[in-house]
């Protein structure tokens, strides 16, 4: 019996040591039935949680759409559950609960772990077509003696060459769907941009002007003067066939574009108090600017009505509802051949282009001061994103309906989502995120070399001095925000932890005069044994007769 029993024990300490080092170690269960495994080996999954894992039910490699939307951008995936060390009897039959890796926020996602030819890199197809083009070009074709048509196709070929190169071999974002290479394409679209602003940057303003010439021949000319504000009376009695033409006249081609916009960027900052502080503060710098440009002149019930209420404020709620489905939203993915019906592989191709799995976006700005600085950091690069808009027209003289306007905004929805979200798990997470995400960087990159140009090609519109008014209302503003802050970072802490020490002392001196009382003179003592940490001591009261 007493041998049995040291050999009991020796088994227990081996599958202990074995949990401790965290690698796979046979040992005997404690009451002789059987043998049992622990360690990292993802050994005895059900098929539901292999499911929930996201990996191959046949075991192998995680599958590209299981490693991404991890919040380290195709990461590694969370290790399977493991097996319960023995109980207080000794029993390994009990499961111990999976790591909590996912966040409170994240929703849980069920991928079989298909990996099918949709899915893999093909980096040595796109090389081979890549050099065959290539090879075509040089070899086959005749090359022009046009010395500007050659640099534009050179140029364009180069670029074409990057995003090859960027689309199969780039880091993955926190985005897989409707396919990583879609993210990793735009990207690359980013870099391109940013070295295209940057050469603008570096030219004069004549020449910067004329080179846009080479991407559009009607480019290069000075935008006309024109009214936007104009008659603002809602109803004009002057014109009988039509007293309401003025607000027929503003419902334009901008206001779908205006409710679109704000709709995917509520999908892209996924909280509605920013998304309307965002709508309301651009309200006021088109006022606060319009003595600068033309177009941010407007009647007030465009300003207010048209635009906040109406365009903004129901594309907000449509994205917030949208947000709510998403967030309740089951993600549960099959490969297109495991699925039996039609109907099935239809909704399954439909549901490609949603989200591979959802993070709920909890700013907090009020939590921290990191985060506060964070967040409104976040909403001063939207609004000055916002801005470049307009300004960039003006200074590139574009007119706002060309084709190079409306390709920015697309990029902006594209990259800007993926910045948005890097941003957040930089701010949600440091100690995984220790970087900014490479999105984000080029984003914030973009936006200030966009407002340099603008700065560099028009000082003078710049430098024009703000009305009195409008000064005072934004030193106004500014000071309230700076009081705020103060008070909520700085005075109130030191006001709370004040009161915490105050009563920590009242209930210290009272725990001291109640031993007194009782006859017990003792007060608390730091105990050694447990790191020296204060310890009160149970005060018995003596028995009397």
């Amino acid at each position: 019996m007493r041998g049995a029993g040291r050999t009991q024990a020796a088994r227990v300490v081996t599958y202990a040591r074995g949990a401790a080092r965290g690698r796979l170690c046979e040992v005997a269960r404690p009451d002789g039935t059987g043998r049992g495994f622990w360690g990292r080996a993802r050994s005895r999954l059900s098929p539901a949680d292999s499911m929930r894992r996201g990996e191959r039910s046949h075991g192998g490699a995680p599958s590209k759409a299981a490693l991404e939307e991890q919040p380290g951008g195709g990461g590694g995936e969370a290790p399977a559950a493991l097996e319960a060390p023995p109980g207080p009897r000794g029993d390994l039959s009990a499961p111990a609960p999976a790591p909590a890796l996912r966040r409170s926020t994240e929703s849980e996602v069920y991928d079989d772990g298909t990996n099918t030819f949709f899915w893999r890199a093909h980096t040595l197809t796109v090389l081979f077509i890549l050099t065959c083009a290539l090879g075509y070009v040089t070899l086959l074709e005749e090359t022009p003696q046009d010395t500007a048509y050659n640099t534009k196709r050179g140029i364009v070929a180069s670029i074409l060459v990057f995003l090859c190169f960027g689309v199969t071999q780039a880091k993955d974002g926190p985005f897989s769907r409707p396919h990583p290479a879609y993210w990793r394409f735009w990207l690359c679209v980013s870099v391109v941009y940013e070295l295209f602003l940057i050469f603008i940057l570096f030219q004069t303003v004549h020449d910067g002007r004329q080179f846009m010439k080479y991407i559009d021949p009607n480019l290069g000319v000075a935008l006309p003067e024109r009214d936007y504000g104009g008659n603002c009376l809602i109803y004009d009695p002057g014109n009988e066939t039509d007293p309401f033409h003025n607000v027929w006249d503003k419902l334009d081609g901008f206001v779908p574009a205006h409710f679109l916009g704000w709709y995917l960027k509520t999908l892209m900052i996924r909280d509605w108090w920013m998304c309307m502080i965002i709508s309301v503060m651009f309200e006021f710098l088109e006022y606060s600017l319009e003595h600068q440009l033309p177009n941010f002149s407007e009647c007030w019930w465009d300003h207010w009505i048209m635009d906040v209420i109406l365009c903004n404020g129901f594309g907000i709620y449509c994205g917030m509802k949208t947000l709510g489905w998403l967030s309740l939203k089951t993600y549960k993915w099959q490969g297109l051949w495991n699925i039996p019906t039609y109907k099935g592989k239809i909704k399954r191709i439909a549901f490609q282009f949603t989200p591979y799995s959802w993070v709920k976006f909890e700013w907090k700005p009020a939590s921290s001061l990191r985060r506060w600085l964070a967040v409104c950091g976040i909403i001063f690069v939207f609004l000055l994103a916002e801005l470049n808009t307009f300004y960039l027209k003006f200074v590139l003289w574009m007119p706002p309906e060309h084709y190079l306007v409306l390709l920015r905004l697309v990029f902006f929805v594209n990259v800007g989502g993926v910045g948005m979200r890097e941003i957040y798990d930089f701010m949600d997470d440091p100690k995984f995120h220790k970087k900014l995400g490479q999105q984000a960087w080029l984003v914030a990159t973009i936006t200030v070399t966009e407002f340099l140009i603008v700065v560099k090609y028009d000082p003078y519109t710049l430098t024009l001095s703000l009305p009195f008014y409008i000064t005072q209302c934004w030193i106004l503003g500014i000071l309230l925000v700076l009081t705020w802050t103060i008070w909520r970072f700085f005075i109130r802490d030191i006001t709370l932890r004040y009161k915490e020490i105050r009563r920590q002392k009242q209930e210290h001196k009272y725990e001291k005069d109640k031993c007194v009382s009782n006859g017990d003179g003792h007060s608390p003592v730091p105990d050694e044994q447990n790191g020296n940490k204060l310890r009160e001591r149970k005060f018995l009261i003596p028995a009397t007769d």
